[in-house]
Formats: C-alpha cells, sequence, structure tokens
C-alpha cells in the first residue's frame, strides 16, 4: 500500500506545484492537465486553466497531486486544519531549507526547532493554506 497527499487549490493549483517542484525537484507525471481538456464537458471560459489533474514524482517512492475546484459544479474549497502534508527530512540541514522554503509569505505555527523528543520539528501553512510539517529525528551523539 501507497499512501499520497492529494491536495486541492482554488485555481491554484499550478502556481503552487511549480512553487514545490522548485523545492523538491521530481518531475510532473503526465504533464499538467486541465479542464478545458477534457473533451465534451462545456468549462466556463473563467474556468478552462484550473488544473484537473497534477501530480509531482519526487522519487521513486513519494509523490504529491493535487488539482483546483470547479466553482461552476457547486465546489468551494475551505481551507482546514485537519490536513498536512509531514516530510521527515534526510538531515537536519534538509529540513531547514525545505521549513525556510516552504514557510515563505505563509503562517508559522512552530519554527524549526530542537524539541523534547529527540527532532527537529517545524509546522505551518505556507502561501497557498497548505499545512505542513517537517522534521528529522536526531541520530545518537547528534545535537
Amino acid at each position: 500500500m501507497k499512501i499520497f497527499p492529494y491536495l486541492n487549490f482554488d485555481g491554484q493549483a499550478e502556481e503552487a506545484f511549480i512553487f514545490y517542484q522548485s523545492i523538491f525537484g521530481g518531475e510532473f507525471e503526465g504533464g499538467i492537465n486541465y479542464f478545458k481538456d477534457i473533451q465534451g464537458m462545456e468549462i466556463p471560459e473563467d474556468e478552462q486553466g484550473r488544473v484537473m489533474h497534477v501530480s509531482l514524482r519526487i522519487n521513486p517512492h513519494y509523490k504529491i497531486m493535487a488539482s483546483d475546484n470547479m466553482p461552476s459544479l457547486g465546489h468551494k474549497l475551505i481551507v482546514g486544519n485537519n490536513n498536512y502534508v509531514s516530510i521527515d527530512a534526510d538531515t537536519k540541514e534538509q529540513g531547514h531549507e525545505f521549513f525556510e522554503r516552504l514557510s515563505e509569505d505563509g503562517v508559522v505555527e512552530m519554527e524549526y526547532q530542537k524539541t523534547f523528543w529527540g527532532a527537529y520539528f517545524a509546522s505551518f501553512k505556507d502561501k497557498f493554506g497548505v499545512g505542513w510539517m517537517i522534521k528529522y529525528d536526531l541520530k545518537e551523539g547528534e545535537s
């Protein structure tokens, strides 16, 4: 079994995923697919550029996916506090870099810092309202 985060946006999916790709690298699987490309479906002009589906393959084991909502179909994006994307960084420095870049223009809930449970940790919402948690578990002898 594999579990991948699937994010929803209100017209910002493409911008968000280009931003995420600039941080994590990776490739878009199948490109970025737009609602205007659905054959036989009437799409309002102001919604044609919205993303129907995007999948960013970060490495062979991990990817994140997303789409934009469609207001003409009654969809309404409600950003909640019940979803976070959690990243286990490979190094303390990588975790710090992810935190610095992803939290830019966002809302920091907890700065990237050493915790009492033997890890570096941060939580925040990025500039698109997506919740993130960055964690690096300290190895024996690290501080």
